[in-house]
Order: structure tokens, then sequence, then C-alpha cells
């Protein structure tokens, strides 16, 4: 279940053997394990360690969701317009669309600055394994335990960031065998340069999602400031304008979200028959309402449209998911996985008598976990303020604390981060927050029952409709100065608020608490023992020859830019400008397949042979959407920003033939900037021509 049931508490027929040794291309690798023997073996390549700290250090984690990349000494930023467009929908107003329209800053003072968004840059990365695991030894309750070990993980994440002014997070890895103190750089001064319109990035709409061959310009450009000024690095990626050709080795640099992999029949089973069908009615029935909502008119639309773009993409992801979970030969192949690895820990009695259980105590938690599992995911409000009054009610109460006795969430040394969401200045739509919030609760009541306890805190025996007007129109959190003042006041201005979202925030707040502590003290303290054992019989059977499971840290992936079967015949490696054209034309240029007024009037200047979207064999997921793509010699060749619908079923498995990631071709970006948006100053800063 990627632990989503805990992570959520206090929020409302291939071939056998994989995991002995991986497919060549197969696997999002750490930067401190990267696939050396295979790289040599396979393509005669072996990255040299600068090679791969300058890649690295090149590559950034956008803190909303997503990747990226420097591109230029001064700071210019590479990701996709769909990474972006929470931000260009924040700074859109009723006079200005910036996803409609698109954005080009041609001077750096008409950048336009972002009101919430933290990148980071990973620039250490340290073991501390023993350490963790030391804080928890010796002690036989698994509760005590495991709060041992988070106290022991705050610790140190405090310990690195009052010593380096870094931020620091704790992660695990291989099912909580390996502990690694992450510091990233961040920076929150990150401004917009350049982004088309959304029809240009997104050619083709919801129906072209996850689908091949592609024809979309899905990028766009910040660049990144320190002290008020440019950032300056030495860290960037050189641009190759001829880009990725067919045959060529290519890797992806990006922070792939979650995957699955590693998990246990248990789990997944779980996951297809409870977490995935209740998320997906959750989604569709958000989306039912926003877009009723959308048709009322263009403003409404304005309000609406990124989020019923993401709920989309969730409802194709997680229908890919689902249907991965019931082809007979993705089971059958998760099946022989575990029970190999359960027959190599069996026939060694050492290895039984330390890991053999583990597998029983997953199925057990996991069936005691089910009644929780729907009430973690309809126990929402729906509500960006709600959220927003909830943290500043849990915030206040726990900085009082010892920093190891705190929730997660709340730990030091990611307060600074917390606070700059929490006080982020983006616009929130009063008549959004009541629609998304009626229908949340409303959901929640036909899944739950009106007597259910959150449902109970939020509308205190009324109606659903009254309750939620109360709480919208009542409230004064739209200003992210009033939520600092109750931030600062501490405890005592909290409980003396009479701000209904704060007093619904109360109400809530001890149900939270309770449903975290009864899943982090009977069942997620149970489930990492077990986990971590599956995890080191790993290590004992395979060694570490395997990649751990995505946990939207930075990765390393590899492979070649290859077609693959499909439909009776076979994908092209590449896309050009030729075939959006005519893609557009064969449905006489009606949406969502029309063509923005810039590229249509822009015929004559393109060359159309330009290549424009690509497919190559490297392993992503959710959350590698901006990574870069980059050759041998780490030149950026290409920007990642899908995946095909064979690889949906990724979260679990990675199909060697099928599986393909999908990427802008970076001759396709340079051809846009110049010949579509007159925007050879920028196209000459990445060339490095200025």
């Amino acid at each position: 279940m990627k632990r989503m049931w805990f992570r959520l508490a206090l929020a409302s027929g291939l071939a056998l053997g994989v995991l002995a040794q991986a497919y060549a291309e197969e696997g999002m690798w750490t930067f401190d394990n990267p696939p050396l023997k295979d790289l040599a073996a396979k393509y005669n390549f072996t990255p040299t360690q600068a090679w791969l700290d300058h890649l690295r250090l090149s590559s950034v984690r956008l803190n909303d969701g997503g990747s990226g990349s420097f591109v230029s000494p001064d700071g210019l930023l590479l990701t996709n317009h769909h990474v972006a467009r929470l931000q260009l929908q924040k700074n859109s107003t009723a006079e200005h669309d910036y996803l409609r329209d698109g954005f080009y800053a041609a001077t750096e003072d008409q950048e336009m600055k972002s009101p919430d968004l933290e990148i980071n840059v990973l620039v250490g990365m340290k073991e501390v394994t023993e350490r963790v695991e030391s804080a928890a030894k010796g002690i036989a309750d698994p509760a005590q335990a495991l709060k041992a070990r988070q106290a022991e993980m705050a610790a140190i994440e405090k310990e690195s960031k009052d010593a380096t002014g870094l931020r620091s997070d704790v992660i695990s890895l291989y099912n909580d065998s390996e502990y690694w103190l992450y510091q990233y750089k961040a920076y929150t001064d990150v401004r917009l340069v350049f982004a088309p319109e959304e029809q240009a990035a997104f050619f083709g709409g919801d129906p072209d999602n996850f689908t091949y061959p592609r024809y979309d310009l899905d990028m766009a450009l910040y660049r990144v400031y320190e002290n008020g000024k440019p950032l300056h690095t030495e860290n960037y990626l050189k641009w190759n304008s001829k880009g990725a050709a067919p045959g060529d080795l290519v890797f992806v640099s990006g922070n792939p979200g979650s995957t699955s992999r590693q998990e246990t029949m248990a789990q997944l089973l779980v996951e297809r028959d409870i977490v995935d069908p209740d998320f997906l009615e959750l989604v569709e029935r958000r989306i039912q309402a926003e877009q009723e909502f959308a048709r009322q008119g263009a403003e409404q639309a304005q309000k609406v449209d990124s989020s019923i773009f993401f709920y989309q993409n969730d409802v194709k992801a997680i229908a890919g998911e689902q249907e991965a979970l019931e082809d007979k030969g993705v089971i059958a192949k998760k099946q022989a996985e575990e029970d190999e690895l359960r027959a190599k820990v069996a026939a060694n009695p050492e290895w039984q008598r330390e890991y053999g259980d583990a597998w029983d105590t997953i199925a057990q938690v996991e069936e005691q976990a089910k009644p929780e599992l729907t009430r973690q995911i309809f126990r929402r409000s729906g509500s960006q303020l709600f959220s927003f009054a909830l943290e500043i009610v849990q915030y206040v109460a726990e900085v009082k604390k010892p920093d190891g006795e705190r929730l997660p969430e709340y730990h030091e040394a990611g307060l600074s981060s917390l606070r700059f969401q929490m006080l982020s200045p983006a616009p929130i739509y009063p008549d959004v927050e009541k629609l998304d919030m009626t229908t949340t609760l409303k959901l929640a009541t036909e899944k739950l029952g009106a007597s259910d306890a959150y449902v109970q805190a939020l509308t205190q025996g009324g109606s659903i409709e009254r309750a939620v007007d109360a709480l919208v129109d009542g409230t004064k959190l739209y200003d992210p100065a009033v939520r600092k003042a109750l931030l600062d006041g501490g405890e005592a201005a909290v409980a003396a608020s009479t701000d209904p979202m704060i007093e619904a925030a109360r109400r809530v707040d001890p149900i939270a608490r309770a449903q975290y502590v009864y899943l982090r003290d009977h069942l997620e303290s149970v489930l990492q023992l077990a986990e971590e054992k599956i995890g080191k019989a790993r290590f004992a059977v395979y060694g570490k020859n395997a990649y751990p499971d995505a946990t939207f840290t930075l990765r390393l992936s590899y492979g070649t830019v290859e077609g693959y079967p499909y439909n009776g015949t076979q994908a092209p490696p590449f896309t050009t400008f030729y075939g959006l054209f005519d893609r557009s034309a064969g449905f006489s240029n009606k949406s969502p397949w029309d063509l923005t007024p810039k590229e249509a009037a822009a015929l004559g200047r393109l060359d159309l042979a330009t290549p424009m979207n690509f497919v190559c064999s490297d392993d992503i997921i959710g959350g590698n959407s901006g990574s870069p793509v980059v050759d041998r010699n780490g030149d950026l060749v290409g920007l990642i920003f899908d995946g095909n619908i064979e690889s949906l079923a990724g979260d679990f498995v990675y199909d060697p033939e099928k599986n393909r990631a999908v990427a802008v071709h970076a001759a396709a970006m340079m051809e846009a900037l110049r010949k579509i948006y007159g925007a050879d100053a920028l196209a000459d800063e990445i060339e490095g021509k200025q």
C-alpha cells in the first residue's frame, strides 16, 4: 500500500528471477549505488564520479511535485509546463490567464515570482542506518521501538540543519533496511521566465494523456534567485540542440514519487481491492463536481482547470494500476518473485529464523488495517483553508514539545519549509472552497455515515451545506497575515481564536491524533519491523544488486531511445512537427487537437522534420515529470513529461519490451523558442551564445 494509510493519518507473464538481476534498463537507482557494472557490460560506458556529481547537482526537485534541471549558469531551470501549471494558475487573474495564453519574460525584470514554490538541490548524502537502528536496540515493544527510531531521525535532521543550514531529511530505503540523511540546498525565490500556451503543452488533452505517439511542447522555464540576484551555478546541463537519436544511450535524473515493487502480495492485493477503488471513487466525484462548476463560465473554469487536469491524470494512473493488478500475468509474476525469495530464505535455517515470519506478519497487519483504509481515504475536508487551520492548531502545540516527540510533519528541521507553504499568498477562492468541501463531505457521509466522528466535528450535526457556508464565509484565513499572527501567537492565540475554521480544526485535531497514534502503535510499528526483515532478507539473498522503491528522492535511470510494439504495429522512436500538423488536420483542428494561433502562424518558419517527442526505455514513474534526459556526455537531449499507457503497470513491474518514458526533444524546444515564440534571447542563453 506504499504505506499510504500511515502517511495519510493526519491528512484528511514476464521472466522469473528479476530480484536476483534486474532487466538491463530496469531500475530507479540512488546516486550512491549507480548500476556501473550493468552499464559497462551492456554499453561499454562507466560514468565517472565527477559525471555523477555534476548531474546530481544540476538536477532539482520542485516541492509542489516534479523534477527539473539547471540549463544555464545564471539559474535558468527547465521543467514541464504541467509541473509549472499550479504556479501559472496562482499568478493568473481575470485579465491575465497564463495557462491559456502562456508567458514570456523577455527581460529579467519581467520574470514572475512564484507564490509558494520551493526547489531543492541534493548536495549531500550520508548513510545513518546504524545510528537509527541502534536507537531501538533492545526495545522489545514495537511501538516504543518505532518512537525511538523516529526520535533519532528527528535528532539527526536537526543536528544537520543546525550545523549546515541545509534542509535535512532522513529517508528510509530497501524496506527500512537502510536510512540515509539527504541534505538539500533550498531556494524559494523562483521566477517564471517562459511557458507556452496550455494547448501547445498538452496537445491532445486527456484523450492523448499516457499515450504515444505524442506532439506536446510540455516545457517551462524558471529562474532561481538567491539574495535577490539570479543564482550563479557551475552545475548546469549543457544543451545538445541536436537532441537524442534512435539507439542512443540516455539517462534520466529525477525524483520518482513512489513505487510498490518491493511490497508483498498481501499489500498489493489490499491496494487492488480497497485503496485504488476508493481513491478512484473520490477523484471521480471531485472531477464531476468541478466540471459542472466549470461549465458555469470562463471565470469558474479558470479557477478549477488545474485541479481537473490533475484529477483526470490521477484517474488514468489509478485505472492503469488497477488494470495491472487485475492482470493474471502481473499477479503471477509478483507471486513468483515472492515465492522465490521465501523459498531461498526457508532453505537457510538462520535466515528462516531471522526473516521467515515477516510475510505472514504483514498479511495480518494488512487485514487489520482494512477498516482504517476507507476512513483514511474519505476523511477529508476538501478545503485548503481547513488544511491551513488544522496545520496551525497542530503547529502551535507541537513546537512546544521536544523535537523527537513531535508529529513527523513538525520536526524542527522541516519547519521553515512548512511555514513557507502555510504562509503562501496564492489566492483561495471561496466558491471553489465551498464546492470542494461540500462534495468531499457528502462523499464522506455516504461512505462513513453521518455519525462518523470526523464528519460530526465539521458539521456539528447540521446540514453539510450550512456548515460549509458558515466555515468558508466566516473565516479570515484567506489572509496569510492572519495565519502568521496565529502561528506567532502560539497556543494562546489559537485557543482564543473564534475563527470558525480554527474552531473546527480544534474539534478535528484530537480525532486526527487518536487515529495517528492507533496506526503508529498498532499497525505501522509492526509493519516496519516486518518490512525491514524482508529488506534484509533481500540483501542476504541477492546482495545490493537491486534498487529501492521510489521515495520522491533523486534517482538515476538509463535506457535507449527506441520504439516498441503497439496496436499491431510499431511505435516510432520519435515524432516530428510534421506529425503535429497532420494530427491536428486529421481532427479538423478541433479541440483538443487544435493548434494555437502562434503554432499555426509559424508553419512557414518551422523545419517540420524537427523531432518533437521521443520515447526511451528509461524506468520512470510519477514525480519524474520535468526530469532531464542526458546523453553520455551529460548534455541535455530531452525532457521527460509522461509515460506510455503500457508503463502504468510500472508501479509494480517493469516490462522492457513496452515500458517507455515519453520526452520532449531538445531540438523541438529550441525550434519552438526561436520560431514560434520569438524568444531568441532565451534560446541564446540556453545554447551559451550570449
